[in-house]
């Protein structure tokens, strides 16, 4: 999804989907005491942010990968199960054969189907607000990943950029 969506998320509320501040919020401020040439600042601040979002769009617009649920099975879900939850024939019959019941078999399924619709509508959802839910999930286990040595050199660079301790995944003080 575009930056400009996710700009609208943000300031929805008290600009316009053109990024001009709406009369309305203009006037509520004005009335609540609000310096009106303060207010112009801001509105213009917020509008040249905006145009600086649209812009980038336009000519950078961002890679948007279209993950799905499939995605982020595991290898042997993805022998086990097809793209959309359901169980792959060869596998039920192969699990059949070895004595697995069938209840059991259509427990995985209905459980898997119910995963890969949850994976959808959370996607869907976070797609409105121009955040993509997959990209976030797999930078998510990419990093979890990463070996401990990694993620010490990557804390040592978060610190010289003087990143927020509390999102470093180990304590700062302590010696490795």
């Amino acid at each position: 999804m575009s930056r400009i969506k996710r700009w609208i998320n943000m300031h929805g509320k008290e600009f316009n989907p053109d990024g001009t501040l709406k009369d309305e919020v203009r006037q509520q401020k004005i009335s609540s005491g609000s310096d009106p040439a303060a207010i112009d600042s801001y509105a213009r601040r917020l509008k040249t942010s905006y145009d600086e979002w649209k812009h980038l769009d336009e000519t950078d617009p961002e890679e948007w990968v279209e993950y799905t649920a499939y995605d982020f099975f595991t290898p042997t879900q993805k022998e086990q199960f097809n793209p959309d939850g359901s169980l792959r024939p060869e596998y039920m019959e192969s699990e059949l054969n070895n004595g697995i019941s069938e209840g059991w078999l259509e427990e995985m399924e209905r459980r898997k189907k119910i995963e890969v619709d949850n994976y959808n509508q959370v996607s869907a959802a976070h797609a409105e607000q121009g955040i993509n839910y997959g990209a976030w999930q797999m930078r998510e286990r990419i990093g979890a990943s990463r070996t401990y040595v990694q993620r010490r050199k990557q804390q040592e660079k978060d610190l010289r950029n003087f990143e927020d301790v509390d999102s470093l995944p180990f304590d700062k003080d302590a010696s490795y």
